[in-house]
């Protein structure tokens, strides 16, 4: 089958390798989407911090965002997977540890990652091996689409999740990517007042063309009180942002990562009384990210600027893909059938 692998810093092929076999416990599952996520082009320019740490190494084959179609089954796997429409899980615990056994495989140690840590290939290929557990099944009326933003809508619930969030309270998202922008769709659909913070002009105008009116940039952020406040930029600055604007006694909520430490000033933290909280992974997530794209509540599609074929992934991952392919969401999709 066809695969797109990484093989160094900036160097890529799309290569003929085996295809994968369903293993005990595993299915293997014909691929029709995956989402280019900012996870994925830090590994391609090598400045992933997993590969200074021995986590990762090249050559590895990207892709944690998918949705396809399962097309066998391994020993001890039931026959009724087959033909069923699926997205996964990417983090993979080792079912045995503590923090396993209690429901938190995503924190697990000795965890893989689909397509991101311990050389567990990824979705950027036509059929992808993962273990039956790690399985969501899309209902019907979710196309492979919106079936490969459930990984990045599991993570934006989990942040709206940790801001606590009532009808009527004002939200402050900090970055219209895609993260940030699949937050305050869902923080809208709950009922919360939601302003957004960003730099792009491009970025800002599609956040108000899904309906935003507080849209924000740095230099005209009004003095507003803010109940809770998500920081989903890569800037080492904004959590110490993040806490100076949100109110007393709110809630920051950190779910972007910044290729260098941040500097957060924890008296200010303790001063204002306020609840920090860290988000790793869609995985509690995912299930509720697939029940509010089902029932209407949050339609993410409109985020997908283009849908291109595996020869067309290094384009994308350097950022190069033309502008008359391009739409104006953050989001690019991979067909590899195509």
């Amino acid at each position: 089958m066809r695969a797109f692998v990484v093989t160094a810093p900036r160097e890529f092929e799309v290569q003929q390798v085996q295809a994968p076999a369903a293993g005990p416990g595993h299915v293997v599952v014909d691929v029709e989407r995956v989402g280019v996520c900012g996870t994925d082009v830090e590994f391609f320019t090598g400045e992933m911090q997993y590969l200074a740490d021995g986590h990762a190494r090249f050559p590895m084959r990207l892709g944690h965002e998918w949705a396809g179609t399962v097309a066998s089954v391994g020993p001890g796997v039931a026959q009724t997977w087959v033909g069923r429409r699926v997205t996964g899980d990417t983090m993979l615990g080792c079912g045995s540890c503590r923090r396993c056994k209690q429901g938190s495989q995503h924190v697990c140690e000795d965890r893989f990652e689909v397509g991101i840590r311990g050389g567990f290939p990824g979705a950027l290929a036509e059929q992808l091996a993962v273990p039956v557990t790690a399985l969501h099944h899309l209902p019907d009326g979710l196309d492979a689409e919106t079936g490969a933003l459930v990984e990045p809508g599991g993570n934006a619930l989990r942040a709206v999740w940790g801001a606590d969030l009532s009808p009527g309270d004002r939200l402050l998202v900090l970055g219209a990517g895609t993260i940030g922008l699949l937050v305050a769709l869902f923080a809208r659909a709950q009922g919360a007042q939601v302003h957004l913070l960003g730099r792009s002009h491009r970025s800002l105008e599609f956040a108000r063309g899904l309906g935003f009116a507080g849209i924000w940039t740095a230099q005209n952020l009004p003095d507003l009180p803010f109940d809770a406040v998500v920081d989903a930029t890569n800037a080492a600055s904004m959590p110490a942002t993040a806490v100076d604007l949100v109110e007393p006694a709110g809630r920051v909520v950190l779910i972007g990562l910044s290729g260098s430490p941040s500097l957060l000033d924890t008296r200010t933290v303790a001063l204002k009384d306020v609840t920090a909280v860290g988000i790793l992974s869609g995985s509690p997530g995912l299930a509720g990210a697939i029940e509010q794209y089902a029932s209407g509540a949050v339609d993410p599609r409109p985020l997908v600027a283009a849908t291109v074929g595996l020869d067309e992934v290094g384009a994308a991952l350097a950022g190069r893909l033309p502008d008359g392919v391009l739409g104006p969401g953050p989001k690019i999709h991979v067909d590899p059938r195509r």
